[in-house]
């Protein structure tokens, strides 16, 4: 089965990595994409699954702030992690994580390569290596990447994850992450 023209190669990446208009106020750094990591990632034919942006789902556009960008980000990415974490923002977190799962599991059943997971440091939510709370950059991921790494642990899956941010050497981590 699908022994067609496609590589089996994918790679799942946070929202705001395809699409720089779904971020929170006052911290995009593109006007539209990282579209260098795009490139890197279209020239290695690895296709390119874009996971939901779980605050944009969760909250909005203007994550429930509409003075977001009038505050430092580690700030207001501590704010946005406290709203994601009360009760009706947390189930909907979770049906994203499903979503995700559905697809990671359903590329796995049939052979496919999972590369990796790319999200976004120093988020709430996608941060990888880093995210934000208590109002500071902090080691550790992200509420959503979280629960998605814990989904793919309880599934014995082994799926590398990578987070990056427009202020560090992006091209050289991806680059090294899909070899």
């Amino acid at each position: 089965m699908f022994e067609d023209g496609r590589s089996k190669k994918v790679i799942f990446i946070a929202h705001c990595i395809l699409n720089q208009n779904s971020i929170s106020d006052g911290t995009a750094v593109f006007p539209a994409a990282f579209k260098d990591v795009i490139k890197i990632l279209l020239d290695a034919d690895i296709g390119i699954v874009q996971m939901p942006c779980p605050e944009l789902c969760c909250l909005g556009l203007n994550r429930g702030n509409n003075d977001g960008a009038d505050v430092p980000v580690v700030i207001e990415n501590t704010r946005i992690r406290k709203e994601m974490q009360k009760a009706e923002s947390y189930k909907m977190l979770m049906v994203q994580v499903d979503y995700v799962m559905k697809q990671i599991t359903e590329y796995n059943a049939y052979g496919f390569e999972i590369i990796g997971i790319i999200g976004a440091n120093r988020s709430p939510n996608c941060g990888v290596e880093t995210t934000s709370d208590f109002n500071k950059e902090i080691s550790g991921k992200g509420i959503f990447m979280s629960e998605l790494s814990n989904r793919i642990n309880a599934e014995n899956l082994n799926i590398p994850m990578l987070g990056i941010k427009g202020a560090d050497n992006v091209l050289d981590q991806v680059k090294s992450f899909i070899k």
